[in-house]
């Protein structure tokens, strides 16, 4: 039986971040991940390639900021790209909000980067940190606690294992196992959407700037990627329909899709990588902190990805535990102090619930065709951009500043 400190499950982007911020504390970290990734060897030989297949993450300036302090920022920045404005606007409407960085008096709103690039940084200083023991195609298969600290079991080639620690992380993504061991319940809204996700060429330059369109298929999201034509493309549309987009047969249909929603706004799209899906709802834990076991990432909440803000949501919920299980420490008192944790879990509730329901009104107030909300939808859009204290208060929000 092994004693460890912390002990997180899942080695997702949420994860592997925790851990490097835990270290950055001092605190040893053991981190268990169900995939098994490319050992050192592989993964330096494999070369990273900005491909039009690769999937990204637009970060907050919060999160940027949290990258910074764990000083990784610099090799992160390689392949991100800021985003100096926002244009959202609705199909058919007449209302349009923009905010500009530098009106703003901020750098940028935010970093768009590749899910590939952020990963391999993030995996490699895990690696390099000795503080953090990685464990990787380690299955949890049982979870149990009792006043004094966790016990948790998990196979790993065909070999199983034991291990207590007083604290759990668990970060294992929206389908939880830790969750369901626990018999934490959710609260789950299916959207009846499906996220299409790809990256595209333009024939304009895209100067750094970010588009949210309302169309008639769905929200769609065109944010800029490293080149100056580059973009990437998250687009919710019906579930049902989403074979409809994907496939290579799909392609010319899928750029005629992006014209007729954007017009010439970002000139023409002259090319598209291959499309990804995956189903949208809203699930939620109905706790996060039970005894000694935090849940954390997708597994205590996974939004709609409508304004970007579920990865830097998790991050800001990692970063404050972080502060609060430090603070712990230099009272000398126990980590995984379940009352804590709950304190933990009632600071984070506002800025939680601030999001969740932010997210959700605007998935559902702009999937309504009725002509009188749309009315209101337009004239609000206008408000924002004309009335003056909105901007400000509505940017810092979403650089995640004001949580």
């Amino acid at each position: 039986m092994v004693q460890q400190q912390v002990v997180i499950v899942g080695g997702g982007m949420v994860g592997l971040s925790l851990s490097l911020m835990l270290a950055k504390a001092n605190i040893q970290v053991k981190l268990l991940e169900a995939i098994q990734y490319p050992d050192e060897q592989q993964a330096a030989d494999l070369p990273y390639h900005s491909s039009f297949d690769a999937r990204n993450t637009a970060l907050s300036r919060r999160s940027v900021e949290i990258y910074q302090k764990l000083g990784l920022w610099d090799a992160l920045q390689q392949h991100a790209t800021p985003i100096l404005q926002v244009h959202i606007t609705e199909q058919g409407g007449f209302g349009k909000a923009r905010l500009v960085a530098e009106q703003e008096k901020v750098e940028s709103f935010g970093q768009v980067i590749e899910n590939a690039w952020l990963g391999r940084v993030l995996l490699s200083q895990v690696r390099a940190q000795p503080l953090i023991e990685l464990i990787d195609a380690a299955k949890v298969i049982a979870i149990e606690q009792n006043e004094q600290q966790v016990r948790l079991g998990y196979s790993r080639a065909g070999q199983q294992y034991q291990l207590e620690t007083s604290l759990l992380i668990a970060a294992d993504g929206r389908d939880s196992y830790c969750r369901q061991a626990l018999g934490v319940s959710v609260d789950v809204h299916d959207y009846d959407q499906v996220a299409i996700v790809t990256s595209v060429e333009t024939s304009k330059p895209h100067q750094q700037v970010g588009f949210e369109r309302f169309s008639a298929l769905g929200p769609l999201a065109l944010l800029p990627l490293p080149g100056d034509y580059r973009r990437s493309v998250v687009w919710p549309v019906k579930k049902g329909t989403e074979h409809e987009w994907l496939g290579e047969e799909n392609d010319q249909h899928f750029l005629d899709a992006l014209q007729q929603t954007y017009a010439d706004r970002a000139g023409k799209f002259v090319r598209t990588g291959k499309r990804f899906c995956f189903p949208l709802s809203q699930v939620l834990a109905e706790r996060q902190a039970i005894g000694r076991v935090v849940l954390m990432g997708n597994a205590a909440h996974t939004i709609h990805p409508v304004a970007g803000q579920g990865f830097n949501l998790c991050m800001r919920d990692a970063y404050v535990l972080v502060r609060f299980i430090t603070e712990q420490i230099s009272r000398g008192q126990d980590m995984g102090d379940p009352e804590m944790l709950k304190a933990y879990e009632q600071a984070r509730l506002s800025d939680q619930r601030r999001v969740i329901k932010f997210c959700d009104a605007v998935v559902r107030g702009f999937s309504t065709k009725n002509p009188a909300l749309k009315l209101i939808r337009n004239t609000g859009l206008l408000a924002f951009d004309l009335i003056p204290g909105i901007k400000p208060l509505i940017a810092n929000y979403a650089m995640g500043l004001k949580s």
